[in-house]
């Protein structure tokens, strides 16, 4: 034999290395190794050595090799190309495994180590001195185990997280190294039959001898584990039996659905889930490409409704088997075998195959929208004492599905059993009785819910819209909402979210990971929100109200054209929630948050460790503030402390307490940035500021988990001589990453302001260059100014309400709050002499109106981010309290809008800093300005009509007497009253321009000078009626439809009318006062004449009940009068009453009162008064 060459030389020296480390025994018998290994690798490569290979051992494999690959100790290039072109067959688009030229020699062995104390677990391992590794086998020998064997091809499957190892899979049987042992004797069996009887006659717990059986093999259960034991079950029959062929599918693995859950595609066409028996080897091989056949497995043709595929169930009586192993280059993500929470909810449970597939959609939604926030772990823990989020949030979904399904699972009678008994055995389709989609699809949804079906005329009623001109018309369709509940959406649609709060908007916000959607949050207590440790934490609710706005740009000319969708020319939406803080559920707490927040007018804190403070007061507040605001906030500015020498590595901080006596809106300033050289350092910045008493001293603490409470207030802000607590006035200023608090400051809250890394205690009495004008700073009427830092972390401590009274050791703290929450009759009043007003209130309507021409909108003529108009305003109705006939008028320019969100018919609003006026009518209204804020402190009850109007509705007015509304006449709201028509004093019927409202007349505009283009006309209605209800009389003006309800016409009658004036334009009579002292004429007309003699009818003069308002723009401004004597005849019999100066009131609703519901009408009004007497 020729003397082997250089490479060769260098070749053995790196395989007699190999063989020393990785397979020499104790014996050290390297040289022989060596030489069967050698000889082994001739044989298989034709007589040459495999030059071109190199030796790797199992812990330079684990360790060296990150993606996945394969190798063929004798192939060639072309053979391997066949290989890897074969295994794209299913799946194209895939990339085979790439080939490695890597020799692999190892023991095959069973997991057990020399001490034989590791439990056999059913799989097999490669193993050589440096490591072992799992392997999967297609074919295996028992007379392998513990044997040499040299592996021609093989592939390296590593796992997705690469700091585990992955594992073998030996495409062709191993060459074994040395020579197989012979068997010297042969074993003595029985066959299955004559094996029974023996089998079943041993008595329990004695002991007996060992029988084998031989058989052929006909069923292989699973690998299980019970109580830490592995074993399986295994069917034989005699050699001879009937041949039973069982039913077999085979199918390509195409995609792994979910590995955790046991879900594999095959064939793109068929779910196999593998969840209701142990996965084959922990789902070694079942990559994408593997071949598997299946035997006795259920076929489910639509177990979930939501469910795309038909479903292969494998119960504990199916067999799974592993027939050729995948091509492709995909990773291995192993089955976690504790802590999978999906098969430890189906085995709880006992969960059929339809509620499994449910749940496991449920969280594979779940982990996908939040792993982002909290990592996959911390979300699905399962711990018996501290569930995570997700198992929160399945476990009572699944208790309300399954509450009888207590009774175990049956293992060993779904094996053994002649009837087969399984969970896969019977089924119904499931329609998914809930959904937690993402917050992205929420908003769409919510979107195409409220523009189904949608057409601008059902937003105002027909008899409504064909008297509106064009301006009107279209102003009135600009901006309308509908509300959506939980039972809106199918199946029923419950929220999840991490509550977040934007820096840029300021507002409070349910993210994941696909969005956001802005929220509304109150207290049933009718306390503002104001919890700031609820911050971060990812909730659940399931009782809100999703509300969309609706905002249109049309061109409508009039109401006749309103089908035609050409004339909308732009439609937006924005949708936000509201709930209460009662209907939230906490799945995970945030990190990090004091949790004292938490609680409800209780000062006292969280202390539940020994050393006084709970896990999440550990971290500093910088960590805490960091999951406060949304990725998208501004992270340039700097966030270290501007006030303190302190180190920032120091963990001191500062706190201190303070009041909030005032709160102004958020809107766009002239404050500038302390920045110079900015780009935008002129433009108007988004801002907000409050007035706050400091309480107390700052505090200096060694670390931020020993900051104060409110149970400390009276020893740490006393003073020593005088024993009061200490106080001072400062006004804050919210800039940048500071807006984030604007949601949680309220009047009469008790907040705490902590400075990290800091120690100075003059940190709030040192102004850090306030961007506000020297000119304001130096009013004597003004308090110091300071621009809260972005790093400062605020907590709300308590309400000033709920503190004891020991605790306001002196009353300079109530002194000191020059705010009052008036109510509105007091408001209404004209002894009132404030000019800034507060006071709560129910929003009893809501319309957009057109400014007032001569003002001029607040804020820059370039701002974005509201839908409306700038010439735009809102008047909100706001009743003192449902029912009630007070009310006053709260106007809001579209500018204000953007930042105001619940202003819906039936909120309860707390409106502060409203400036009150008084018109040139002695109408009391309120205007929302600079300085002023609303909160929201109760949300619209689930149930209010029309919830897809633009105003809403408000509730039934109260039944009155005339009378006694003649001391707030001015302030009256709406209300109702039994009355008899007396006698109509005049009607105008006119058809008008849509844009002009000049005459209309046989279709054009009468309009000349400049002649007017439109060709549209609208018709309009008045009429002016006296009514007394046996207390006084009124004046009322009706208009429109309610023309036709007191003159008793029916529809077809108001329009054969109506359409008679068309041609004349208008037509207009007058009468005197009274009926029958004549009437004042008008040129001879038919229509004339006839409501002429209609008016004149005894049939108008009748009882009705009449809904009104106060004419607020009356013709004539009534004064104070005296009372007078008036005569009243009812048939022959006449009274003396003394009444007052007629007022003028404002038809709403006209309704005829039959015989029978006069008398019950009258009672129900005279026990009212006698009641409020």
């Amino acid at each position: 034999m020729a003397a082997p060459g250089a490479a060769e030389q260098h070749w053995l020296g790196a395989a007699r290395d190999f063989v020393r480390r990785a397979l020499a025994g104790p014996d050290g018998q390297e040289a022989a190794a060596l030489e069967a290994v050698l000889r082994c690798l001739r044989s298989a490569g034709g007589g040459a050595l495999p030059l071109g290979y190199s030796f790797i051992s199992i812990s330079d494999l684990q360790r060296q090799q990150h993606i996945p690959c394969c190798s063929h100790l004798s192939w060639s290039t072309k053979e391997f190309k066949e290989w890897s072109h074969q295994g794209q067959g299913a799946l194209p688009m895939q990339h085979t495994l790439p080939r490695t030229y890597l020799i692999l020699v190892g023991y095959l062995a069973d997991g057990r180590q020399e001490n034989k104390e590791k439990l056999v677990d059913g799989c097999l391992y490669v193993k050589d001195n440096t490591g072992i590794i799992p392997c999967e086998l297609l074919h295996f020998e028992l007379d392998w185990l513990d044997s040499l064997f040299v592996f021609p091809s093989w592939s390296y499957i590593p796992q997705k997280d690469q700091s585990a190892a992955g594992y073998l899979e030996i495409l062709v049987d191993p060459v074994p190294v040395n020579s197989p042992k012979e068997v010297l004797h042969s074993i003595p069996v029985t066959s299955p039959v004559p094996a029974e009887p023996l089998l079943t006659s041993r008595i329990l717990h004695k002991k007996r001898s060992k029988l084998t059986v031989a058989g052929e093999l006909t069923r292989l259960g699973p690998l299980l584990c019970v109580h830490h034991k592995t074993f399986f079950f295994l069917f034989l029959k005699c050699f001879a039996s009937a041949v039973c062929v069982p039913v077999l599918v085979q199918g390509f693995v195409t995609k792994v659905l979910n590995v955790q859950a046991g879900l594999f595609l095959l064939d793109n066409q068929v779910c196999l889930c593998l969840a209701y028996q142990p996965l084959l080897n922990s789902a070694r091989g079942l990559r994408p490409g593997a071949c598997v056949e299946l035997i006795d497995v259920h076929l489910l043709q639509k177990p979930l409704a939501s469910f795309p595929f038909t479903v292969l169930g494998a119960c504990l009586n199916s067999m799974v088997v592993l027939k050729s192993f995948s091509r492709l280059s995909t990773r291995y993500k192993p089955l976690a075998s504790s802590g999978n929470l999906c098969l430890q909810l189906l085995f709880r449970f006992n969960l059929g195959m339809p509620l499994y597939l449910w749940l496991v959609s449920l969280l594979e939604t779940f982990e996908q929208r939040f792993s982002c926030f909290f990592g996959r772990r911390r979300l699905l823990s399962s711990m018996h004492q501290n569930p995570g989020a997700a198992e929160k949030f399945l476990v009572p979904l699944l208790q309300a599905m399954v509450p009888d399904r207590e009774e175990a699972r049956d293992i060993y009678n779904e094996i053994l059993s002649e009837i087969h008994q399984c969970p896969l055995r019977k089924y119904l389709t499931l329609n998914p009785p809930c959904q937690a989609p993402s917050l992205s699809s929420v908003c769409r949804v919510a979107e195409q819910k409220s523009w189904e079906g949608f057409s601008p005329s059902q937003l105002l009623s027909p008899l409504e819209a064909q008297h509106m001109g064009t301006q009107e018309l279209n102003r009135r369709l600009a901006w309308s909402y509908c509300t959506l509940s939980a039972e809106s959406f199918q199946p029923q649609l419950i929220l999840l979210g991490v509550l977040r709060v934007s820096s840029r908007s300021s507002s409070l916000q349910l993210q994941d990971k696909s969005g956001a959607l802005r929220c509304v949050i109150s207290r049933k207590d009718g306390s503002p929100f104001a919890q700031t440790a609820l911050i971060g934490s990812l909730v659940r609710v399931e009782n809100y109200q999703l509300v969309v706005e609706r905002f249109l740009k049309t061109d409508f000319p009039s109401w006749e054209h309103l089908e035609n969708l050409e004339h909308v020319r732009e439609k937006k939406t924005s949708v936000y929630v509201q709930f209460y803080l009662e209907d939230v559920q906490v799945l995970h707490a945030a990190e990090g948050q004091i949790q004292k927040g938490l609680r409800s007018g209780n000062s006292s804190s969280l202390r539940n460790k020994k050393d006084g403070s709970t896990a999440s007061e550990l971290e500093p507040p910088e960590a805490k503030m960091l999951k406060l605001e949304d990725p998208e906030a501004d992270t340039g500015r700097d966030e270290n402390c501007q006030g303190g020498p302190s180190s920032p590595r120091t963990t001191s901080c500062v706190s201190q307490l303070f009041l909030v006596t005032q709160k102004e809106g958020l809107m766009s300033r002239n404050y500038q940035m302390p920045a110079e050289g900015h780009k935008e350092a002129h433009e108007l910045q988004h801002c907000f500021q409050a007035t706050v008493l400091w309480l107390g001293r700052p505090q200096l603490w060694s670390h931020p988990r020993e900051t104060g409470n409110p149970s400390e207030l009276e020893d740490t802000g006393c003073n020593g001589k005088e024993g009061v607590t200490q106080q001072e006035q400062a006004l804050l200023l919210f800039m940048g990453r500071s807006l984030r608090w604007f949601p949680f400051l309220h009047v009469d809250g008790l907040y705490c302001f902590t400075v990290p890394c800091c120690s100075d205690l003059e940190v709030f009495y040192k102004p850090c260059s306030p961007p506000v004008p020297s000119t304001f700073l130096s009013r004597p009427s003004c308090p110091p100014c300071l621009l809260v830092q972005d790093s400062w972390h605020l907590e709300h401590e308590t309400w000033i309400s709920c503190l004891p009274e020991h605790q306001l050791t002196a009353l300079s703290v109530l002194r000191g709050m020059d705010q009052r929450t008036a109510s509105i009759p007091e408001v209404l009043s004209s002894s009132f002499t404030g000019s800034l007003v507060s006071f709560c209130g129910e929003i009893m309507e809501r319309t957009l109106c057109a400014s007032p021409k001569n003002e001029k909108p607040p804020g820059h003529p370039k701002q974005t981010g509201t839908l409306l108009s700038r010439d735009h305003s809102v008047k909100l109705s706001v009743s003192a309290a449902p029912g009630s006939p007070l009310g006053m008028d709260v106007y809001i320019t579209a500018t204000y809008l953007q930042h105001l969100r619940g202003l819906l018919p039936g909120a309860k609003i707390l409106f502060q800093n409203l400036e009150r006026k008084i018109s040139r009518f002695h109408n009391v209204y309120c205007t929302y300005i600079a300085s002023s804020c609303v909160s929201i402190l109760s949300l619209p009850a689930s149930h209010l009509p029309f919830p897809s109007s633009p105003a809403g509705e408000a509730s039934s007015p109260s039944l009155v007497f005339l009378s006694s509304l003649r001391p707030q006449l001015q302030n009256v709201a709406q209300a109702r009253i039994l009355c008899h028509l007396s006698c109509v004093l005049t009607v105008s019927l006119q058809w008008i321009c849509s844009l002009c409202s000049c005459i209309f007349k046989e279709g054009r505009c009468t309009r000349h000078n400049p002649p007017c283009p439109s060709q549209t006309g609208v018709r309009q209605a008045s009429a002016r009626v006296l009514v007394e209800d046996g207390t006084g009389e009124a004046v009322v003006l009706c208009r429109n439809e309610h023309v036709a309800a007191v003159l008793g016409l029916s529809l077809l009658e108001w329009e054969a009318v109506q359409n008679c004036v068309q041609s004349r334009g208008s037509v207009c009579i007058q009468h005197r006062e009274a009926p029958g002292t004549g009437c004042l004429e008008e040129p001879e007309d038919l229509v004339a004449r006839y409501l002429r003699s209609l008016c004149r009818s005894p049939l108008i003069c009748r009882p009705i009940l009449l809904d009104f308002s106060l004419d607020r723009k009356p013709s004539k401004i009534l004064r104070p009068a005296p009372l007078q004597l008036r005569n009243f005849r009812c048939g022959d019999v006449e009274f003396v009453s003394r009444v007052g100066p007629r007022p003028s009131l404002l038809c709403l609703k006209v309704e005829e009162v039959a015989q029978d519901a006069l008398g019950y009408l009258n009672s129900q009004r005279m026990s009212r008064t006698s009641n409020s007497c």
